[in-house]
């Protein structure tokens, strides 16, 4: 089976990735607080001003970037994947269709918002995907720190971008020799996550990764053999 001949699913994708788009627009009325937030305390008051409007954003991967996550996970025969930050649920549906495409799994998400968390489920629920994931409601550090398989094949990065070190932290013990991890955004927010992409391109931390170019950069690490 190809997901991407799914009429319902491929009209859930375009609705969604157009949906996306208005982002600029929340973007658009934050502005003024951040500026005010800049002001006040520099590029942490900025953010901490940015917050309350993320929950109207989508903030996803763009369309290619999501065919390139299916792939990946059909490419590595993957039954067992998490993602941080799952949003309104757009790289979810790609994550479960390679699932359901490749003979079953689960990709175990994480979202913080309560209203963002009942959206991603209602989409996988209309593309009849939502038996291959589980989204978890809370903080991803309590959330993705119980019930994990023993191996995990593939993980995704796209939550706050402070906690990509923490959330691998927690994970790297059960990703599997081979296994990938992806993570967004390392160009949108080069100077946040340069030492993040400067310890998985070492080599040092038990992974080798390259930043493949997608328009905001996305980190392609694995797991090497015999790492701690």
């Amino acid at each position: 089976m190809d997901s991407f001949e799914d009429p319902a699913l491929v009209a859930l994708l375009d609705r969604l990735h157009t949906a996306a788009k208005r982002d600029v627009f929340v973007f658009a009325r934050a502005l003024p607080s951040m500026a005010r937030g800049w002001l006040r305390g520099g590029g942490p008051a900025a953010i901490e001003a940015l917050t309350p409007y993320l929950k109207d954003a989508f903030i996803p991967v763009e369309p290619a970037a999501g065919r390139f996550l299916y792939l990946t996970a059909r490419a590595l025969g993957a039954r067992h994947l998490v993602e941080f930050g799952t949003s309104f649920g757009i790289s979810t549906l790609y994550l479960a269709a390679a699932l359901r495409d490749g003979g079953g799994g689960t990709v175990i998400g994480t979202e913080l918002e309560p209203a963002k968390h009942a959206r991603a489920l209602a989409h996988l629920r209309e593309a009849g995907l939502g038996g291959f994931a589980d989204v978890r409601l809370g903080d991803a550090l309590e959330t993705l720190a119980r019930d994990l398989p023993e191996s995990i094949d593939l993980v995704l990065l796209d939550g706050w971008k402070d906690l990509y070190g923490p959330v691998l932290d927690l994970l790297a013990p059960r990703i599997r020799p081979g296994g990938v991890v992806l993570a967004d955004n390392v160009r949108t927010f080069k100077k946040t996550l340069a030492p993040f992409v400067a310890r998985l391109a070492s080599g040092r931390s038990g992974f080798r990764s390259v930043t493949l170019p997608f328009s905001s950069g996305l980190e392609y690490a694995v797991r090497l053999e015999g790492a701690a």
